[in-house]
């Protein structure tokens, strides 16, 4: 490598003599240089966007850079390490081209429970640290879609762990989309697993996976923990505030089902034993099938002296997710906003 510009020429000359060699010879592996300044700790990171666009100066000679990034080796290449156990991290950034800093970057981690090891994606802003989000899926479980809910996050502030509820069975994806879900098939497969994740182990998941955030260098561990989660994320997202009091400062719910029962540890009956505010969006279909459970919310929260923001919106069960047959999006970014209201004081 060289310090002036011609030098910096010369360099992307020979490395792209080298591509053309490599390419002749049928090399068996090649390897990627990860996106300029970008450094994820014991991972190999590649840039993830369509083009890297940019300039370089030295002694007031500048080299400009405008070319298109090939995602599909890149995607290939980041799914060859996974299945090898090899940790990669794909560093997102702002706009169409790769012009700037990065906005979020990502990455599979191993979370240690006291059932095993849960596979889960994290991602957080490039820079700084930020508070901790415990992400908790619905039962179509961690995929895509709830992938790209984590990046939305974290690209307004927040280091998200998007977590796989069935790891007790399975890696992620159990399912690629929720569509899998509403076929005989797809429910026979899942609902096994389902039943493992009892009380007790989502309240032991729960709080494993705040541990595991507060050892990220990207958390700001001077700062609360928020946990969210979607239909059966609902209520885990309440154990793992009571699972965590100390840390978990905030919980939302989503469509959540199973909220208010008559069983002893009922979600509602818990917020007592947490130190977090609270949201619950309840889905209009729901509140027809239940029209007292937020009435019961609202009580418990009042008795608990819990902050609770509890409300009824104009949609059905499941209008939060992208990939959900009734995915609704105004309404999905006007509870959104409320998520980053409550957020907003960790």
């Amino acid at each position: 490598l060289s310090d002036d510009a011609d030098g910096a020429l010369a360099t992307r000359r020979a490395m792209e003599e080298m591509g053309r060699r490599a390419q002749e010879a049928g090399v068996d592996a090649i390897v990627i240089a990860g996106p300029h300044g970008v450094r994820v700790e014991g991972a190999i990171c590649l840039a993830d966007c369509a083009r890297a666009a940019g300039s370089l100066t030295w002694n007031d000679r500048t080299v400009e850079m405008n070319v298109p990034l090939d995602g599909a080796l890149t995607d290939s290449v980041a799914a060859a390490a996974r299945e090898r156990d090899i940790p990669v991290a794909l560093a997102g950034y702002a706009g169409a081209a790769c012009a700037g800093e990065a906005r979020v970057i990502e990455s599979d981690v191993q979370v240690p429970t006291p059932d095993g090891t849960s596979d889960c994606f994290f991602v957080h802003p490039i820079k700084g640290t930020h508070p901790g989000v415990i992400l908790w899926p619905d039962i179509g479980g961690l995929r895509d879609a709830k992938k790209a809910m984590a990046r939305h996050l974290a690209a307004s502030g927040y280091a998200v762990l998007a977590v796989n509820q069935y790891y007790r069975s399975a890696r992620a994806p159990v399912m690629e989309t929720f569509a899998e879900f509403r076929t005989p098939e797809g429910r026979a497969k899942v609902m096994p697993m389902a039943a493992l994740l009892t009380p007790e182990a989502v309240s032991r998941d729960g709080a494993a996976y705040a541990a595991f955030l507060d050892t990220r260098k990207a958390v700001d561990t001077r700062r609360g923990i928020g946990t969210q989660g979607y239909c059966m994320g609902g209520p885990f997202a309440v154990r793992t505030a009571a699972a965590a009091p100390g840390r978990v400062k905030a919980a939302a719910s989503f469509h959540g089902g199973g909220l208010v029962t008559d069983k002893p540890d009922s979600p509602h009956k818990l917020l007592a034993a947490t130190q977090a505010s609270y949201l619950f969006a309840i889905a209009r279909n729901d509140d027809t099938k239940a029209p007292t459970d937020k009435d019961t919310l609202r009580a418990a929260a009042a008795e608990a002296h819990r902050p609770a923001e509890i409300t009824v919106y104009p949609a059905d069960h499941g209008w939060c997710v992208p990939d959900s047959p009734v995915y609704d999006r105004v309404e999905a970014d006007r509870v959104w906003e409320r998520l980053l209201a409550l957020y907003a004081r960790l």
